[in-house]
């Protein structure tokens, strides 16, 4: 899989950006220094000025790119559900029986991420981190429902439709197969932050993780076996 992903491009919707980060090595060292920044100090506290003063760059240089932090943002939580789906695409094509590849999916799409030597100037284990701890960011905003129209949720979106989806072959008499994607999608997300910040709130922890609980949740919501 990861010969395959390395003859692949992760493509952005073009109006997150003003100019692609993956043309230049400004725009890649952009990526790299932001998603580790973001980690570092949090969405709030970041800045372009303290990004520019991190890679020895201007700040109006990082503004060619981004024209706000916000849609940094967006290009990063995009790249990450982006990346995901790639794996889930690669990982259960030629998986014929419904119940095995509904497990793979949700064993994907909930799992604590490891680090992928693929994309160099990305660290996706750091990246993951953001995602967990800023994504509701990138859409708890008055803009979002235009922004939605324009596409730029339309990747994670996809991904929920391609779990949806498989829940359809297990069950297709199943009610709430939308309802139950996003919440996979959503909740592994929560449930990550909770066994990182608020232990007592979960029951996910070493050795119990968010993807048994999601496994569990989504074969008794469609009553079958694993």
């Amino acid at each position: 899989m990861k010969y395959l992903l390395s003859n692949l491009k992760i493509d952005i919707n073009n109006k997150i950006y003003l100019k692609d980060p993956e043309s230049s090595d400004l725009g890649k060292r952009i990526i790299e220094h932001s998603i580790q920044l973001i980690d570092d100090i949090g969405f709030d506290s970041f800045t372009f000025k303290k990004l520019g003063i991190i890679i020895g760059s201007n700040e109006s240089s990082i503004y060619r790119y981004f024209e706000s932090k916000h849609k940094l943002l967006l290009y990063l939580t995009s790249w990450y559900w982006a990346w995901l789906e790639y794996q889930l695409v690669f990982s259960t094509t030629n998986v014929t029986n419904s119940n095995e590849k509904l497990d793979k999916a949700i064993d994907i799409l909930t799992r604590t991420i490891e680090s992928d030597s693929t994309f160099a100037h990305i660290d996706e284990v750091t990246l993951s981190r953001v995602v967990i701890n800023e994504y509701s960011k990138s859409y708890l905003t008055k803009e979002v429902d235009d922004e939605n129209k324009d596409g730029y949720f339309s990747i994670y979106k996809r991904l929920v439709t391609r779990l949806h989806d498989m829940m359809i072959e297990v069950n297709p008499n199943y009610k709430f197969p939308h309802s139950l994607a996003s919440t996979v999608l959503e909740g592994a997300l929560h449930q990550h932050f909770l066994k990182n910040h608020f232990k007592s709130l979960t029951d996910c922890n070493q050795k119990v993780q968010p993807s048994d609980y999601f496994k569990h949740l989504v074969f008794n919501a469609l009553d079958t076996k694993t």
